[in-house]
């Protein structure tokens, strides 16, 4: 969309923020041309905030460059999933467009939306696709949170948003239950044996007897032989083909996603990576690919081979405490979607979502 030939009023009757570089919109003008929810126009309008709101302007930004350094510039690193790298890996394989809203005023930034339109979906989300979780809005003042999101394009789809950054916002916009995502928390977990006073006894006894049962098979265990990655897909599709359920590693983008996943953990920049192969009778049983980031451990993706090895799932959550101890964790995420098995193990943790002009229970990603 070429924007050189256009007045601002004339950008400013677009159905939504042009995508374009380097053009200053003012924010008001376009504010009350937005559809935004009433009352929450009324909150700014009776609450003294006009003059704010008239101090702002938009600008779309697209350039991959000053996305990264508006990025940095407003991320507080937080989790896994705040680092650049880590989304990357997705922006890289999927190569969708950016679309950063950045609001400022003539003194600094002071709120940006970081995200990517996916053609396939015919959405905007996140950038880094929908994969990520505990997103947040990137505000200096949670004020800037419904400006954002009024002025947002749409279909417009954020999911697995924080709890911790709807404090403010809730009250004004219309947040959604997400799938929960799952954690340990290692604080208070010093052994092997605290995590196991911690569940109740049936599960305990279940746990301790696939333990047994596969530990009775003598498992080799090896820690990143990273070459079993494809091993890790090839099992994680062949699980998914046994339940006649689909996977995402179906698409190659996926696969070439985690293998920049492991280039850029192997690097060191922000995270790194960590392989936990094993081996019963010289077949692979199970291959998990972990993340290591400011004391946590993720579990980001996994291939068992539970039709021969009964019980390899329960062993490898097992072993991987275990090792998170060792490695002095404070705690491990088993990411969103339960699975039907996490809410047995582990604390659940809500997560949000926001759509605008978009149904998610009609589309699978």
């Amino acid at each position: 969309m070429a924007a050189s030939n256009q007045s601002n009023d004339e950008l400013i009757r677009e159905e939504k923020p042009p995508t374009i570089n380097n053009n200053l919109l003012p924010f008001y003008s376009y504010w009350k041309k937005e559809k935004a929810p009433r009352e929450v126009k009324q909150y700014y309008s009776k609450n003294g905030h006009l003059k704010l709101i008239k101090s702002l302007s938009i600008e779309i930004c697209t350039n991959v460059d000053q996305c990264h350094n508006l990025w940095h510039e407003f991320n507080q690193n937080r989790t896994l999933f705040d680092t650049w790298e880590f989304r990357q890996a997705f922006f890289d394989s999927y190569n969708p467009d950016l679309h950063f809203i950045l609001l400022k005023n003539n003194e600094e930034n002071v709120a940006l939306l970081p995200l990517q339109y996916e053609q396939e979906y015919n959405r905007y989300a996140w950038f880094g696709s929908p994969w990520q979780e505990e997103s947040g809005f990137f505000v200096k003042d949670p004020l800037f949170i419904p400006l954002l999101l009024g002025i947002s394009p749409t279909p417009l789809y954020l999911n697995a948003i924080d709890k911790e950054a709807l404090i403010w916002a809730k009250d004004l916009i219309d947040f959604a239950a997400d799938d929960p995502k799952f954690i340990l928390n290692l604080s208070n977990i010093q052994s092997l044996d605290d995590f196991f006073h911690s569940l109740k006894k049936k599960r305990r006894y279940n746990l301790k007897r696939d333990v047994k049962h596969i530990e009775s098979q003598l498992p080799q265990i090896v820690i990143n032989n990273f070459s079993d990655f494809d091993k890790l897909v090839e099992l994680n599709i062949k699980r998914f083909q046994q339940k006649g359920e689909d996977t995402d590693w179906e698409d190659p983008r996926r696969i070439m996603t985690f293998r920049h996943v492991l280039r850029l953990g192997l690097m060191k920049k922000s995270f790194q990576v960590r392989m936990i192969s094993v081996y019963i009778n010289n077949k692979l049983a199970a291959c998990d690919l972990i993340a290591l980031y400011k004391k946590c451990y993720y579990g980001l993706k996994c291939g068992y081979d539970v039709a021969n090895f009964p019980g390899i799932g329960n062993f490898m959550n097992y072993f991987e405490i275990k090792d998170a101890l060792s490695l002095n964790m404070k705690k491990m995420d088993f990411l969103e979607i339960d699975y039907g098995w996490k809410n047995k193990w582990f604390e659940e943790v809500p997560l949000f979502k926001y759509e605008k002009d978009y149904n998610s229970d009609s589309i699978v990603d």
